[in-house]
């Protein structure tokens, strides 16, 4: 019983380090948390925590190792997501200018179908899934801190490939997902001059990482 809790919490740790970091997928959230509010920012979260179910899917049937063996798939993938990533920085920009112009008023969003398309082309979250994720899913025990110190063998031991480790990665990342918008949306509230800021910002991020991803495909395809 203590080792399945201690394995749930370190798959919620887990969650949270993937979904947390800043990228293009907090950036698509955002961008519809403050332009659309928080339900529509939940919904992007949602949108981008599918395509991890689905690369857990791919994990679990081999088929993510299958896509890191081709490279040359690999580098169309990223070049595919850097056009969208660059295509959705528009959209961004141009949704805040018209929302904050009093030009229209804020329509529901596309945040899931954005997330979810972005993050299926994401290489970081294939890495993850080829590397941590793979891991995980191996049926074993690992000692977190025996590498530490010999002095805490045996305090963290988490159990992969287990059920409760599986709960909590998806755990984790559910709970980013809509602690993470309902902040924004809540801030929002109460600085006016915030979401145009954030949404500018969200632009930024999707344009520099659709620039990124542009060269990093056109290199892979080029080796």
């Amino acid at each position: 019983m203590i080792d399945a809790a201690v394995s749930l919490l370190a798959g919620m740790v887990f969650g949270l380090a993937l979904a947390a970091p800043p990228g293009p997928m907090n950036a698509v959230i955002a961008e519809e948390a403050v332009v659309r509010g928080r339900l529509a920012g939940a919904r992007a979260g949602l949108g981008a925590a599918t395509a991890d179910f689905v690369f857990f899917l791919l994990a679990v049937f081999g088929i993510v190792t299958f896509i890191e063996r081709f490279q040359q798939l690999r580098g169309v993938m990223v070049l595919v997501g850097g056009c969208l990533m660059l295509y959705y920085a528009y959209g961004a920009i141009k949704d805040v200018q018209d929302t904050y112009t009093g030009e229209t008023t804020p329509a529901e969003g596309k945040g899931f179908r954005k997330a979810f398309v972005l993050a299926l082309t994401n290489p970081y979250q294939i890495v993850f899934w080829l590397t941590v994720g793979v891991g995980l899913l191996e049926p074993g025990r690992t000692d977190v801190l025996a590498e530490a110190s010999a002095s805490l063998a045996g305090v963290l031991v988490v159990e992969t490939g287990s059920p409760a480790l599986l709960v909590g990665l998806f755990a984790g990342i559910g709970l980013w997902v809509t602690a993470f918008p309902t902040a924004l949306a809540a801030a929002k509230a109460r600085i006016d001059t915030l979401a145009p800021a954030v949404a500018y910002l969200s632009a930024a991020v999707l344009a520099g990482f659709g620039c990124y991803f542009l060269y990093n495909g056109a290199t892979t395809l080029g080796a």
